[in-house]
């Protein structure tokens, strides 16, 4: 079984791909700076019993990262668990993906793994999209060709700013509000994270729908997708095991 991770700016993706391709664990944890080789083997560890496998399981690991700090000491923590040496995907490593931006070394890492698995599983022309720290919208056009995209903030940064630069106005959970209009403060915020956030995918989807001249498959992933996505006035095919996939296809690219 491989193990596939996936490190982000705030969380960090555990998951398991058997060899039928198919994803068995899908966990989620937070990224933590300052923690050691052995602190990340244990919680890996913990993760995998969790979910009623063993150590013994895991045949091979592959890793994409967004995080230089972190990745060396992941990768200490997988060869400490399992003895095996992880693949990482960057530079030097096949993904299939042709890649139009002007410096193509500039693409995260995360972004040129989504794209591998939608360009996998679903039409294109594809919009990706991935909400975490920062939202990034990647658009593959009907030739396959990784064509750019946008960079904005994530919903949790835009939040924090708000609360931490006004007097009175508290941090929240992300939950949906029961309508758009809220009656109270909290609701306010709510409705204006969730229903900004939902507007601001649909107005881009238009647009870049508009600019390629044709119909494009949306795909959404990453934590937050799941809150948004329904509020959202376009069809959003929702993935949160996406950039799993991404991994395991390029993993098997790369086998020798």
């Amino acid at each position: 079984m491989l193990l596939a991770v996936d490190i982000g700016n705030t969380n960090i993706v555990f998951g398991c791909v058997s060899e039928n391709d198919e994803v068995v664990l899908f966990e989620r944890i937070s990224t933590n700076h300052n923690a050691t080789a052995a602190e990340y083997a244990s919680l890996i560890k913990n993760i995998l019993e969790m979910n009623h496998f063993n150590t013994s399981d895991i045949d091979d690991a592959i890793m994409s990262s967004v995080v230089p700090s972190v990745t060396n000491t992941v990768k200490e923590a997988v060869r400490k668990l399992f003895g095996t040496e992880v693949m990482v995907a960057g530079p030097g490593v096949k993904t299939g993906l042709n890649i139009l931006i002007d410096n193509p070394a500039q693409l995260g890492s995360d972004q040129a793994v989504d794209a591998v698995a939608a360009i996998n599983q679903y039409p294109v022309p594809l919009i990706i999209i991935d909400m975490g720290t920062a939202t990034t919208v990647s658009v593959v056009d009907e030739h396959k060709n990784y064509r750019g995209g946008l960079i904005m903030p994530g919903m949790g940064v835009a939040a924090d700013a708000l609360t931490a630069r006004t007097a009175q106005l508290p941090k929240i959970n992300f939950e949906a509000p029961a309508s758009i209009i809220g009656t109270n403060t909290i609701d306010c915020l709510k409705s204006g994270m969730l229903y900004s956030n939902a507007c601001a995918l649909d107005g881009i989807i238009d647009r870049i729908e508009e600019q390629l001249g044709c119909k494009c498959t949306p795909v959404a992933t990453g934590g937050l997708s799941e809150l948004v996505v329904p509020l959202c006035k376009h069809e959003v095919i929702l993935d949160n095991n996406l950039l799993i996939k991404g991994l395991g296809i390029i993993y098997r690219k790369n086998k020798k």
